[in-house]
């Protein structure tokens, strides 16, 4: 497409001369404007071919984004707070102000995408610098839009300077988390291109293919057109106005029951029953009525005041699906008829609604103390497993404020909502007092005087909760056990597995793997307390002294939940098990909870020698078959049920089983979280995948200021592994591709792993580096084998924490 303003184009040995010439120059201290000429920023074999019809963005170029950026550029941590994830997200550019500053001083200003702000202009105002074409004077041509864009530039100077094919990334090429963020401007990029010639997009991952990339060229020369998004479905047009309907009652009942409601799922990708798999909406407050366009209320946590009058609107999920933040919760007529018998059946009064102060909305048992307190706990019980993943995958997913707090593999139950002490209203009232979180001060730098008063009010709390729990003790096991929640012989969400993978989680239904070494035990308070502290009432955007007080406070809440444990455990046995929880840099953190109860006997008639685990069967034998896991593994194709297949399934699992039986030292080389495809010699969909977990020892999870690096905190001699015959998490640290005719040498070489360099060595044999030019045919395949097994749990993988191995 030619251009009456691009500059006249040049030879390509005059370039090559023209570089050369000019390299000299800024050898010899030349003025930094002098680096590159315009004409050598452009693809000119591209540009003289850019189709006349627009690319379309949702068909063209979003499948490229989300298979080759998005793994990326998705959440909070994306580099430069660039989220690929969507339009919007593009057009807002990027920003040098990081998310996750445990150190600053004072809260930084919120940039949620489609929330803090609506417009170009307004994010500009905000501080974010533009990736694509935008106020440069004469871009009016497709020239000036891959000319103006940081975008291209970013894409083109990894086509310029590819990396490595072979071999481990070059020294110089920091892929750790935490690394420093360039972040540069269009003014600042030829600067960055000198200095970082390596560090184009995408970022330490193989180039993107001739195709992919011509369309994302084609699409910036054309301006970055998007077609207008398609409408909604009409059948779920007619659910979200049933839902709006609900939320938006105008009773004083209706109203608190809506408030509720919206303060535990305005974080949900709520999926309507019936609809495609990958159809989601989003819950929140907006200015304008049902029928109206949604204008969002931006308050900093969903209990903030909203100002005035406001509305409960579902909108349509906005961008991809990526798997970090995606948590899924199910809405149907069935649901809905649910809510209303729940929380409108019973004979109850509200007479006013609670306060917007943080001294009363932080704190549910105040605010919501009206509320019929079973039937606030049977909503959290019914998707149990959505509320302990909001603490992983919202936006407090970084380790350093709660999963740093936790053991790299543990079992949650619950006690059941009908049992004396977990849903008891008249109790759990007058204790709200002391169930008040540091969330209430929002910011604020009082770390250790508040850490002591919320203390405080957790013993007096504790005090009077075992005081009561010991009118109805001690009981025999067989009676004790019927307070544990079953979940009615139903619902996978009564038994759950938590997964830390160091910074990152992930959680299952059932109790996986091994006995775990902890477990929690949680009622209707801790399970209400650990959703507001990490997820309704965490700010991501807070200041040192509120991160650091909701790190220690989620320090107590596991302390209790493991203590309810210890608890259904013989008196006898408690102080040992306890022990070796707190040893080394641990030891003393468990003080903080009184222990006046560790020799007060509550759960009886114990036959064994080893009653933890006793009461591991006793439990699994209470829940049946929700005790175990069930994820479907999907194979299409014809060959599925033959008896090659099937034979090939078999060897295979009884191959990758053997590497659940490796213990010790070991471990602590490998990835904790590493993917494995074993490929069966038919169609690639009915290959197999299985996960290998690091469950790796930690003496002082619990001990923040004593934190260091992992290898200097580490008992490696209790280290296992965990092999799931599923994908399990959203950062895969490495990929492991098998035919099966090597599976059991696989195998035998990863057991036989003594050291890092053996581990080296075997990366390279079977790993997928991120040099490999397999390695996105290989992550596609991950991709859409997670599709297969969970195609409304999954979302598009994370790379961020992918190792240069």
């Amino acid at each position: 497409m030619a251009s009456s303003i691009r500059p006249a184009r040049v030879p390509r040995l005059s370039l090559v001369l023209i570089a050369c010439a000019l390299l000299l120059v800024v050898a010899c201290g030349a003025p930094q404007a002098a680096t590159l000429s315009m004409p050598l920023r452009v693809d000119y074999d591209l540009l003289d071919t850019v189709p006349a019809v627009p690319i379309d963005y949702e068909s063209q170029v979003r499948p490229i984004l989300e298979s080759r950026c998005v793994v990326c550029h998705g959440c909070y941590d994306a580099p430069c707070q660039l989220k690929l994830s969507a339009f919007e997200g593009i057009a807002r550019g990027g920003s040098k102000e990081v998310v996750y500053d445990g150190g600053r001083i004072t809260a930084a200003d919120p940039t949620r995408l489609f929330i803090d702000a609506l417009t170009t202009a307004e994010w500009r105002g905000k501080g974010f610098h533009p990736v694509l074409a935008e106020g440069v004077t004469g871009v009016t041509d497709t020239y000036g839009h891959l000319n103006g864009s940081v975008l291209y530039r970013m894409l083109r100077l990894k086509q310029l300077h590819p990396q490595p094919l072979t071999g481990r990334l070059p020294p110089g090429v920091d892929v750790a988390l935490d690394r420093k963020a360039s972040c540069p401007t269009l003014a600042e990029f030829d600067d960055y291109a000198r200095k970082h010639p390596d560090q184009g997009m995408p970022f330490a991952l193989p180039n993107l293919d001739a195709q992919q990339y011509q369309t994302l060229v084609y699409w910036l020369a054309q301006g970055a057109p998007r077609q207008a998004p398609s409408a909604v479905d009409p059948a779920a047009t007619e659910q979200i106005a049933s839902w709006e309907q609900f939320l938006n009652g105008q009773s004083l009942k209706e109203r608190l029951v809506a408030r509720y409601v919206y303060e535990h799922l305005f974080l949900a990708d709520l999926h309507f029953e019936g609809q495609g798999p990958r159809s989601f909406f989003q819950l929140l407050r907006s200015k304008t009525p049902p029928g109206q366009p949604i204008v969002p209320i931006a308050t900093r946590r969903p209990y903030g005041d909203p100002g005035g009058l406001f509305f409960y609107r579902l909108r349509p999920q906005q961008g991809s699906v990526v798997a970090k933040n995606h948590l899924p919760y199910e809405l149907s007529p069935a649901r809905l008829q649910w809510l209303r018998e729940l929380f409108f059946t019973s004979d109850y009064a509200v007479n006013a609604l609670p306060s917007y102060a943080p001294e009363v909305a932080a704190n549910p048992f105040r605010a919501f103390a009206a509320l019929p307190v079973r039937s606030r706990y049977r909503f959290l019980l019914e998707d149990a497993r959505f509320y302990i993943e909001g603490f992983i995958k919202g936006p407090v997913c970084r380790g350093q404020v709660a999963l740093n707090v936790i053991e790299d593999r543990f079992w949650i139950m619950f006690f059941d909502p009908d049992s004396p002490l977990a849903s008891n209203s008249d109790y759990i009232d007058q204790l709200a007092e002391y169930l008040a979180q540091p969330t209430e001060m929002e910011d604020n730098f009082r770390l250790i005087s508040s850490y002591g008063h919320y203390l405080k009010l957790e013993n007096r709390y504790l005090e009077a909760r075992r005081k009561a729990a010991r009118l109805a003790f001690p009981q025999p096991l067989d009676r004790a056990l019927g307070l544990i929640w079953n979940g009615g012989g139903t619902n996978p969400n009564a038994a759950l597995t938590v997964y830390r993978h160091y910074d990152s989680a992930s959680v299952d239904y059932g109790l996986v793997g091994e006995p775990s070494q902890t477990a929690w035990f949680l009622d209707y308070p801790l399970l209400e307390r650990i959703h507001y502290l990490l997820v309704a009432g965490f700010d991501v955007y807070g200041n040192v002294g509120h991160q650091l007080n909701t790190r220690r406070h989620m320090d107590v809440l596991r302390m209790e939940a493991e203590d309810n444990f210890l608890a259904y455990l013989p008196a006898k046995v408690r102080k040992p098990i306890h022990d070796s929880w707190y040893k080394g840099i641990r030891s003393g953190d468990g003080a903080d909870i009184a222990p006046w109860w560790m020799n007060v006997e509550f759960v009886t008639g114990y036959q064994t020698a080893t009653p933890q685990q006793e009461l591991y069967d006793h439990v699994a034998a209470r829940l049946g078959p929700l005790s175990k896991p069930s994820i479907p593994r999907p194979c299409a194709g014809q060959d599925c049920d033959s008896e090659a297949h099937q034979a090939g399934v078999v060897r295979a699992d009884q191959a990758i089983d053997k590497l659940s039986r490796m213990h010790g030292k070991i471990v602590e080389f490998l990835p904790d979280v590493a993917f494995v495809r074993v490929e069966l010699g038919g169609a690639p969909e009915a290959d197999l995948a299985y996960t290998l977990l690091s469950d790796k020892t930690y003496d002082n999870v619990s001990s923040m200021f004593s934190e260091q690096k992992p290898g200097d905190r580490r008992d490696a001699s209790g280290d296992r592994q965990t092999v799931l015959p599923w994908l399990e998490g959203s950062y895969p640290e490495f990929f492991f591709v098998v035919p099966l005719a090597d599976v059991e040498s696989f195998v035998a070489r990863y057991d036989g792993i003594q050291n890092r360099n053996d581990y080296e060595r075997f990366t390279a044999r079977f790993g997928i580096r991120r040099t490999n030019p397999a390695f996105w045919k290989t992550a596609d395949w991950f991709n859409a084998q997670a599709l297969r097994e969970q195609p409304v749990r999954a979302g598009i993988l994370d790379l961020n924490r992918y190792q240069n191995r």
